[in-house]
């Protein structure tokens, strides 16, 4: 069965995934695959983008999906996460989780006996990892010999990245002030990831370097939920590490710009940037639902 928590674990089947989000976005699969199946959706945060995807997702295949927010959950008051799993696992197919905690999505996945599929955590980012290689295939034609260039806080978009881009043969660098850098054991992950597959893996806090010969750029928000008391340190610490029109002249002829959104126009990126030719953000945010749709025909079709 499996589920979705990291890009580990579907290492050996994240082209297979991509190849099905192209094959169900062109419209070139069965319909109605998910007949009959259950999603139950938990959110722990709010959100704009995993929801409506995910719902619209698993509507479109045929399904259905349950919003749960952390109020509507005895686990809210307090019910251990075990509990919660087992009770769910006997109603539905499959749990989504957006949540603040990793460790709370290992624990959920470990008790339930239905796929947990990851919306976000701390951590990672598995479902917008997926989404972005769809998106960098579209527009530049192939990921082999790209090069993604992440500025800013090496938060959990970052780290879903750092392991998703050697796998598919891109060589990626981070680009962040001293004390943002990535998790240390994703980066060691990724450094093996990339090891295995010829491609390379650089972080500095140098972003010129950084942003050398670049395809693709991409940021986030300085400041993410959770992260408010220390707002007004990273807006300084960040601010030399703000995607601008300069920054992209920089990149490779023909490189694009990515954002997972929501955006700070003015903060960590320009305006100039994310609302000109080159920015692909929703693009990018359309494919959250067709990579979506692709993983939970792959957790929860049946054979």
């Amino acid at each position: 069965m499996g589920s979705l928590l990291s890009v580990c674990d579907i290492k050996e089947d994240v082209k297979y995934i991509l190849d099905l989000a192209s094959k169900i976005k062109a419209g070139d699969v069965e319909d109605k695959p998910l007949e009959g199946k259950t999603l139950a959706m938990i959110f722990q945060k709010s959100s704009t983008r995993t929801r409506v995807s995910f719902d619209v997702g698993m509507y479109q295949l045929g399904g259905r999906a349950i919003f749960l927010s952390s109020n509507d959950l005895q686990m809210g008051r307090g019910e251990p996460i075990s509990d919660t799993a087992k009770v769910l696992s006997r109603f539905v197919d499959g749990i989504m989780i957006r949540a603040i905690e990793h460790d709370d999505v290992i624990e959920l996945a470990k008790y339930s006996d239905v796929p947990v599929i990851s919306g976000l955590t701390n951590l990672e980012h598995p479902c917008q990892a997926l989404a972005d290689m769809l998106t960098i295939k579209e527009h530049l034609g192939n990921w082999e010999g790209k090069k993604i260039c992440f500025a800013g806080d090496g938060n959990n978009v970052c780290n879903s990245l750092l392991l998703i881009a050697p796998l598919l043969g891109m060589d990626m660098s981070v680009a962040c002030p001293k004390g943002y850098e990535p998790n240390e054991e994703i980066l060691k992950t990724a450094q093996e990831y990339a090891n295995e597959n010829n491609t390379e893996i650089t972080v500095s806090d140098d972003i010129n370097v950084a942003l050398d010969n670049v395809d693709v750029v991409y940021t986030d928000v300085w400041v993410s939920m959770g992260d408010e008391a220390e707002a007004k340190q990273r807006e300084i610490d960040l601010a030399p590490f703000q995607v601008n029109s300069d920054l992209m002249s920089i990149a490779n002829d023909g490189a694009i710009f990515m954002h997972c959104l929501p955006a700070i126009r003015g903060q960590e990126v320009t305006s100039d940037v994310i609302d000109g030719p080159q920015s692909v953000i929703y693009d990018e945010a359309e494919n959250r639902m067709h990579a979506q749709k692709a993983v939970l025909y792959y957790y929860l079709k049946d054979d």
